[in-house]
């Protein structure tokens, strides 16, 4: 969140002194330096955000110093201090990479200025490097597709939604679109031109996911070669995506909530308190009053998350916008396809109806775009293929030789890959108990 860390390198002890107070005043945490060698070691040892530093000192001087800096610590930003009548030494700097430059003598109002520049750069910088991509898009409903009952609750609801500040929970299963909608609420919020952070809350073991989220200083860990801002601070003033929320640790959830309801935290390894601005989306494909029932996730939490409530249908519910998926899909990948599409015939349209679609949009997208790139632009359902809705999905054409126990084994893994390796989900959607599942695995890999 802009800049903490400040080091004043020069060698003339009322110069250093002076900044120093005046920046302390403002609460920046400030480091001093009398010669360049020394400014060095600071950065490689503090994780400096910002150095102030004469262009003239001894053993090292500022153009040296500035050289070297952008060399061990690239995202440092340096401003140098040169004499009246020698600015030809501050252009040299900014040649070199300097943010800025300030002549003497100094004064309180241009060294606040200065830095207040370079901390709003900073910022800039940061959301560039994780959003730019993302705000160029405009989400508003054209990237959820559908007109049923159901998905018209889902437009009221994120419109209703889109204008508060206070955290959503949505809830539905894999592949029903849950990230798209969070984006949509984001794109037609007040906060729309400011950060949309995702966080996979799955994807990372309890300690990462808290460094990842809350960042850490230098030195917090193993690894931690330099401080790093979380996606907390990243997202401030924008909006936070924490996707499969339930499947967090207890011990995290309690760091969680803090969060929600304080506004602040600390980075792991650090003291300071961080307050922050953000709006909090959380997603999840599992029933978070269950797993409140059973023990395995926060009651405070959940009531925490789920102000507003929003639940994504299966596809299964609402079979009257296959077509228009169907219709969507096809133009997409006609876009991207050089061959002629042909559109689905009449049969295997019926067939696309009559389908469960467990793995949801995903899944008919999954098979729309691999149809017409293995039957040469041609959409043709796997009529081949036995009846059962599961096998189905395995596209195995029955002239492959296999055994029963290989088809099995191919079922499974495919059902699991599909899920995201959830096995709760995979036993559901083939009927078995998870036990079964997690013997099956054992087997396949001894």
């Amino acid at each position: 969140m802009g800049i903490e860390k400040i080091l004043i390198a020069d060698d003339e002890p009322l110069i250093r002194d002076l900044i120093k107070d005046i920046l302390e005043m403002e609460g920046y945490e400030v480091f001093v330096a009398e010669d360049g060698f020394s400014a060095l070691k600071e950065v490689k040892k503090e994780g400096i955000d910002l150095i102030i530093t004469d262009v003239r000192m001894p053993k090292l001087d500022g153009i040296r110093l500035l050289r070297k800096i952008k060399e061990v610590s690239p995202s440092t930003l340096v401003v140098v201090i040169t004499a009246y009548g020698t600015i030809e030494n501050a252009v040299e700097a900014m040649k070199n990479g300097a943010y800025d430059y300030i002549t003497k003598p100094i004064s309180p109002e241009q060294i606040k200025l200065v830095v207040q520049k370079v901390s709003e750069h900073k910022n800039l910088l940061s959301e560039n490097r994780y959003l730019r991509s993302e705000l160029s898009q405009k989400y508003n409903f054209e990237q959820l597709i559908g007109e049923s009952p159901q998905m018209k609750r889902v437009y009221e609801m994120i419109d209703r939604v889109a204008q508060t500040k206070s955290t959503v929970l949505i809830q539905g299963e894999s592949g029903t679109g849950k990230e798209l909608v969070a984006r949509a609420i984001h794109y037609r919020s007040p906060r729309r031109d400011k950060p949309f952070i995702k966080v996979n809350c799955a994807a990372l073991p309890e300690d990462l996911l808290e460094s990842e989220l809350f960042g850490h200083e230098k030195g917090a860990f193993t690894g931690a070669v330099s401080k790093r801002e979380g996606r907390f601070e990243l997202a401030n003033k924008g909006t936070l995506l924490l996707d499969e929320i339930s499947e967090t640790s207890p011990a995290f959830q309690v760091k969680l909530l803090r969060v929600l309801q304080e506004e602040e935290f600390e980075r792991v390894g650090g003291t300071k308190t961080i307050k922050v601005d953000v709006r909090v989306i959380a997603t999840t494909n599992k029933n978070l009053k269950q797993l409140v029932k059973e023990g395995k996730f926060r009651e405070d939490l959940y009531y925490r998350l789920n102000v507003l409530p929003i639940y994504l249908p299966p596809l299964r519910e609402r079979k009257e916008d296959i077509l228009l998926l169907v219709r969507h899909f096809v133009e997409k990948y006609a876009r991207r396809n050089t061959s002629k599409i042909k559109p689905p015939s009449k049969r295997c349209l019926e067939m696309m109806m009559q389908y469960s679609w467990p793995g949801n949009v995903r899944e008919l997208e999954n098979f729309i775009e691999r149809s017409i790139v293995m039957n040469k632009g041609e959409i043709i359902f796997p009529e081949n293929i036995s009846p059962n809705p599961s096998l189905q999905r395995m596209n195995l054409p029955l002239s492959e030789e296999i055994t029963l126990e290989e088809m099995e084994k191919r079922l499974i893994l495919d059902t699991l890959r599909k899920t995201g390796g959830n096995r709760t989900e995979a036993a559901r959607i083939l009927g078995v108990s998870v036990r079964t599942i997690r013997n099956k695995l054992k087997k396949y890999t001894p």
